[in-house]
């Protein structure tokens, strides 16, 4: 006999339950928030984090462009002039879209 239990046997469903699921959960959540209310800075730019609901009442997470302010997923960081921005917004191009429409030529034909 231990002094927790005073010779009763306590079954599980007596007891409250802490899931390391349900901590990381609203730790998440938590970390969420901070976040989007911090400002970033990369390379002494702010950047600000946006927010929009999903169909599925779920919440997706932005950058917010710092040139257009377009809501956005991916920024990039010009090679030559250093500016943080979007690809419209720094004229970028795919790597596959630029040889569209140029015709293949075979060789050893």
């Amino acid at each position: 006999m231990t002094p927790n239990n005073l010779g009763k046997n306590y079954l599980t469903d007596q007891c409250r339950q802490i899931k390391i699921n349900d901590l990381m959960k609203k730790a998440r959540k938590e970390f969420k928030k901070t976040f989007i209310k911090s400002n970033l800075n990369v390379s002494n730019i702010n950047i600000e984090v946006a927010e929009s609901k999903t169909g599925f009442n779920g919440i997706r997470y932005w950058f917010a462009c710092p040139k257009c302010q377009k809501r956005i997923g991916v920024l990039y960081k010009h090679p030559l002039n250093k500016i943080i921005a979007c690809r419209q917004c720094l004229g970028l191009k795919y790597r596959k879209n630029r040889y569209k429409g140029m015709v293949e030529e075979k060789i050893g034909k």
